[in-house]
């Protein structure tokens, strides 16, 4: 099984413990505002990281949850992903609260890293104003490393870390993301998107509690995925987004932070995974996240979680399943996957469906094929005449894949049903499992095409 690095990039782990500006750190590295900052103890959660760049180096940047000693329950396996990050980097950057001064949290945490014989720089945050620059020398009793006071909110001393940091990262080789496909696992907050990638992957990788919206930031996880079709097995990115609430309910600004950023991911992805609840059957929000899959041009799957708890009689499942078909009727391509993350069953069905629903979205028609096919679309069904005029499609062409996209020159506008024929027509020669296919219009005439 891959691990989540990217192949021959040096990786840097952020530790330290909760609120000390790990986040703030990070986007200021990164140039962006990429990791959530907020004013709250503990709001990182998960590992996650990126690739950054200082002077022509490459590396990858772990953002970690606070390392916290002697937590329990969440903040203890919050600890854990910490320790995780540490044991797999190359280079580890301890961040403190020069304003706080050394805690005795930070002297446990510099016990720990005493040990490990990688380099260590310590960043002594919040230092914004040159005079309090000496306040950093305290740092220098922890005993693991250069100490670099700096502002990660003004920038102040962020260049000399850097330099400083990219000095001491190992030789990389290229920077290479070689996944085959990336997919993202979306849906409500707790209907079981983490469970799921834990259970894909094998291994704790994602947190995952009983609180709804555990996950709040994107984490990017690598997998093997042996396909039934034989050949190679293919690397999937595989990335667990924080629960998509509703845009209008968010008030905390830590969620609506995980809210941009999920629909930013969505953009990103080759499909997403759609986890449903199925003891709740499909919600109106299940519609929008399906909705906006469906906008993004996204292939899709979707998996109906939680199906040991669903009824023991056929007949009532049979109406569950006609339930979700008729309030995702604007989906009917995606592929529909039944599992429980807690008994592991039909979990091993869901790649081979991304694999499906990958190669649709990939897949292009040859242009005589698809001429052929809105041809004979047009002979079972003319398009309704508009103010006396017939309309009609004059040429087609498959222009893009990922999504399928088809360009219908046509001699007037064509109607909303019409289109969704022209859809049905095209399946019945070519289903494109999984992924849907846009339609392009460009009004021409005869002579437009002959001249």
């Amino acid at each position: 099984m891959a691990d989540a690095r990217v192949t021959g990039v040096p990786v840097v782990a952020i530790v330290g413990r909760p609120n000390v500006g790990k986040s703030s750190l990070v986007n200021r590295v990164l140039g962006r505002r990429e990791a959530i900052v907020e004013e709250m103890p503990g709001v990182t959660r998960d590992r996650r990281s990126f690739t950054a760049e200082w002077s022509g180096r490459n590396f990858e940047l772990i953002d970690t949850g606070g390392l916290e000693l002697g937590a329990e329950g969440l903040d203890a396996r919050v600890a854990e992903q910490a320790e995780l990050a540490i044991e797999t980097a190359d280079v580890i950057v301890l961040v403190v609260d020069g304003q706080a001064g050394a805690s005795q949290d930070d002297h446990e945490v510099a016990r720990i890293l005493r040990r490990t014989d990688k380099p260590v720089l310590v960043a002594v945050n919040k230092i914004d104003d040159p005079k309090d620059e000496p306040m950093a020398a305290e740092f220098f009793r922890l005993g693991v490393g250069d100490v670099y006071p700096l502002s990660a909110l003004h920038g102040r001393g962020s260049g000399d870390f850097l330099s400083a940091l990219t000095a001491v990262l190992p030789e990389e080789g290229a920077l290479v993301d070689d996944a085959w496909a990336s997919v993202a696992i979306v849906g409500r907050p707790n209907v079981g998107k983490s469970s799921i990638l834990n259970a894909l992957l094998g291994e704790y990788r994602s947190l995952v509690d009983e609180v709804p919206g555990t996950t709040r930031d994107p984490v990017d996880s690598y997998l093997q995925h042996h396909s039934p079709s034989g050949g190679e097995p293919q690397r999937i990115k595989v990335i667990d987004t924080a629960g998509m609430r509703k845009e209008v309910r968010i008030e905390d600004p830590v969620e609506y932070f995980s809210f941009i950023r999920s629909r930013r991911t969505m953009s990103r992805v080759d499909a997403a995974v759609l986890v449903v609840d199925v003891n709740e059957g499909v919600t109106g929000h299940d519609q929008r996240i399906a909705q906006e899959i469906l906008e993004a041009g996204r292939a899709c799957v979707i998996v109906l979680n939680k199906w040991d708890l669903s009824p023991a009689e056929d007949t009532d499942r049979r109406r569950l399943e006609q339930d979700v078909k008729d309030k995702l009727r604007f989906v009917p391509w995606a592929n529909v996957v039944r599992t429980s993350a807690l008994t592991k069953r039909g979990i091993e069905r869901i790649l081979p469906a991304v694999e499906t629903a990958v190669n649709s979205h990939r897949l292009r028609l040859a242009t005589s094929e698809v001429n052929k096919i809105i041809r004979d679309a047009q002979i079972r069904r003319p398009h309704p005449r508009t103010h006396g005029k017939a309309v009609r499609v004059l040429y087609a062409v498959q222009a893009r894949v990922a999504p399928p996209t088809i360009i219908l020159f046509v001699t007037g506008r064509i109607e909303e049903n019409y289109l969704r024929h022209l859809d049905h027509r095209v399946r019945e020669t070519e289903p494109f499992p999984g992924s849907p296919i846009r339609f392009e219009i460009r009004r021409r005439t005869r002579r437009d095409l002959d001249s």
